[in-house]
């Protein structure tokens, strides 16, 4: 039985696979070493929920689906990923700035819709 630290990060690996990123580009990204990046991965160090928060942004998915092992996670990481190359580190922070302007928008009509229920 896999731990949770197996499962986030088989879930990052493959979120950055399905999104054509390499280790580096998304430890730079999110201000961390390609190592601490590897580690967490791997599933050998446990992922502070800081460093969640910024993956989640840098993917524009909900910090929860790291956390599940399921079809339905996989189909939402299929969802999430894109690929774009030649991609500039100014470029990355930008498209999870604007991921993350998504991901509050989408959060706010969830909870609109549950007030008018």
């Amino acid at each position: 039985m896999k731990d949770i630290k197996q499962i986030i990060g088989e879930n990052l690996r493959k979120l950055r696979e399905l999104s054509g990123f390499t280790q580096e580009q998304i430890a730079k990204s999110i201000g961390i070493e390609r190592s601490a990046y590897s580690n967490y991965e791997g599933g050998t160090r446990e992922v502070p929920y800081d460093i969640l928060e910024r993956i989640s942004n840098m993917f524009g998915c909900e910090p929860f689906i790291l956390f599940e092992d399921n079809v339905q996670t996989d189909n939402e990481i299929m969802a999430t990923a894109f690929r774009i190359s030649d991609l500039e580190d100014k470029d990355l922070e930008e498209i999870a700035n604007f991921k993350d302007i998504v991901k509050s928008y989408l959060k706010m009509e969830r909870i609109a819709q549950h007030e008018t229920e």
